[in-house]
């Protein structure tokens, strides 16, 4: 998966628009578009950008190796929202 492929499947798992990604992560909207239109792949200070944001760093080591690390807080895309679903008492 090419980086620019990864940064739209972090900011899709992570419910943002192009726009609110561009706002956490401090990259211009249209950097962002042409990354995620295939007209450009991102370089080293783009990924430094996006791992530098708190609500994204979760995501470091994916986005740079293609691993994770759960147990150190490290996941991809596909695993960040799986945990504990909100439950409903019957009572």
């Amino acid at each position: 998966m090419k980086l620019s492929e990864k940064l739209k499947a972090i900011r899709k798992n992570e419910g943002l628009t192009q726009l609110k990604f561009c706002e956490i992560s401090g990259i211009a909207l249209g950097t962002l578009k042409n990354y995620e239109g295939g007209h450009q792949e991102p370089g080293i200070h783009v990924v430094l950008q996006v791992t530098n944001t708190p609500r994204l760093e979760k995501y470091t080591m994916w986005l740079m190796t293609d691993k994770t690390a759960p147990e150190a807080g490290q996941i991809a895309p596909a695993l960040a929202h799986i945990g504990q679903e909100s439950a409903t008492s019957t009572r």
